[in-house]
């Protein structure tokens, strides 16, 4: 088993974190209370329901450096000068960077590491347009314009991000259309047709620089998070990030291969990051015991020490809380901290 560089050694064992997106609209409240659930590992949270530039795509668009966006009735296309859609999705974050460090303030803490999430280059170009309507991804010379303008645009947020809250920063590349990107399922622009599925060596070598840059911008390991049913974890694997985040809630169906691919890269000493809290609230909420049942099932069955979900695993929810209620999110981010510690800490019926 590979050991870890004390550069790798991030965050605190018994971690426990968010994946991005909360309900509201309230950026103040809901720093607020990130900082004071997730005292550890706490993020940049991202409120989707302020609507455009504030979903992941258009958060991440106003990131980008020399390139702008607009909003047509099909989505986000490229723009030929920065408008009012692009100056909203910066504002927004600059709104939400001044509550975060406000919050911190009153709160007279200082984290040692905040989380930040953006789209990941795959699906970031899936899911912006050309000029002429077709996706990014279509378009070879775009899809490297794009990425070199994310690593530099994002780099440039790590800097204000670090200075403003004292804090070391961990970068989260989300591709939720990843899967669709590899399958070639993905409808072009006339919706008769699909896009050309991307050969696995390019994905891998996009996200790997995309990897390496932030590696290079934060000092910290680098999490790629895909919450699909059957995540491509040997891909995001070989891009040598030092985080994977999934959701561990599917995996009690999953084949052997992709067992196999999460052995291979947990045994490395990639840590991953399990979903293991509803992102809704379930009809009976669960204890601890069952909330951790995912992640003790996959140990078992991969054949590690349990002890390994104290050393390479940080919890949490399956995915973002956007949908959920307010009463529900403060839960699911409590139960998401205490089985972080219960990780380190097992109670004596695990």
């Amino acid at each position: 088993m590979r050991e870890k560089s004390a550069q790798e050694v991030t965050w605190p064992p018994g971690a426990g974190t968010g994946i991005g997106s909360m309900p509201g609209s309230d950026a103040a409240e809901t720093a607020a209370i990130v900082l004071g659930e997730l005292p550890d590992l706490p993020y940049l949270p991202e409120l989707p329901d302020r609507g455009v530039g504030a979903d992941l795509i258009g958060r991440t668009c106003g990131l980008l450096v020399d390139l702008a966006v607009e909003v047509v009735p099909s989505g986000y296309r490229v723009a030929s000068r920065p408008g009012r859609h692009y100056r909203r999705a910066v504002d927004l974050l600059r709104w939400d960077l001044d509550a975060l460090e406000n919050a911190q303030q009153r709160a007279g803490m200082r984290p040692r590491l905040i989380k930040t999430q953006v789209a990941g280059p795959w699906t970031l170009c899936a899911n912006v347009e050309t000029a002429r309507g077709h996706r990014i991804l279509t378009d070879h010379g775009a899809v490297r314009e794009f990425t070199e303008s994310l690593i530099e645009g994002l780099a440039a947020h790590v800097v204000e991000l670090r200075e403003r809250t004292g804090a070391g920063v961990v970068v989260q590349f989300d591709e939720p259309s990843l899967p669709e990107v590899l399958a070639g399922s993905l409808s072009t622009a006339s919706g008769y047709d699909t896009v050309s599925a991307v050969r696995a060596p390019e994905a891998r070598d996009l996200l790997g620089k995309v990897v390496q840059g932030m590696e290079q911008a934060t000092g910290n390991p680098v999490v790629l998070h895909c919450c699909a049913p059957r995540p491509p974890v040997a891909l995001l694997h070989s891009t040598r990030a030092g985080g994977i985040s999934l959701d561990a809630t599917a995996l009690d169906s999953a084949p052997a291969a992709l067992l196999d691919e999460i052995g291979e890269a947990w045994d490395s000493g990639t840590e991953l990051l399990l979903g293991l809290v509803p992102g809704i609230a379930p009809e009976r909420w669960p204890s601890l015991h069952e909330a951790a049942g995912p992640a003790l099932r996959l140990v078992d069955r991969l054949g590690f020490n349990r002890s390994i979900l104290a050393e390479r695993a940080v919890a949490t929810p399956v995915c973002g809380l956007a949908g959920a209620t307010g009463e529900w999110t403060r839960r699911a981010l409590a139960l998401t901290r205490e089985l972080g510690k219960a990780f380190t800490e097992p109670p004596e019926n695990w």
